[in-house]
């Protein structure tokens, strides 16, 4: 299962990575869209960032790992609520919600 957890950590780190960094104008859009102002997208984004960080570097430091899926989870929650907020169609939810299902599968692995 170990090989399992690490390619669900690489992709969650890069998918977050992707959105954040080269998608960022559909963050932008999104945000405005639910109502929540450009302090609280910079906060999300960066913490997403680290959090995918030590996802990446957890790899290797496998004690790193267990608190920084749990946030992830948290994050993908969050982002759920806010995509029902708003009446987006599945096609939007799904993305978070997988993050949301290989965050929790992360957590669950590096807790054992």
């Amino acid at each position: 299962m170990n090989i399992y957890s690490t390619i669900a950590q690489l992709v969650i780190a890069l998918s977050v990575g992707y959105v954040w960094i080269f998608r960022f104008d559909n963050i932008v859009k999104e945000f405005k869209q639910y109502g929540l102002s450009d302090l609280t997208r910079t906060i999300i984004g960066a913490s997403k960032i680290a959090l995918a960080t030590l996802l990446i570097t957890g790899i290797w430091f496998p004690t790193l790992v267990f608190i920084p899926a749990l946030l992830m989870a948290f994050l993908m929650v969050c982002a759920q609520f806010f995509h029902f907020k708003v009446k987006n169609p599945w096609s939007k939810h799904l993305p978070s919600l997988l993050l949301l299902v290989a965050s929790l599968f992360v957590a669950l692995m590096a807790s054992k």
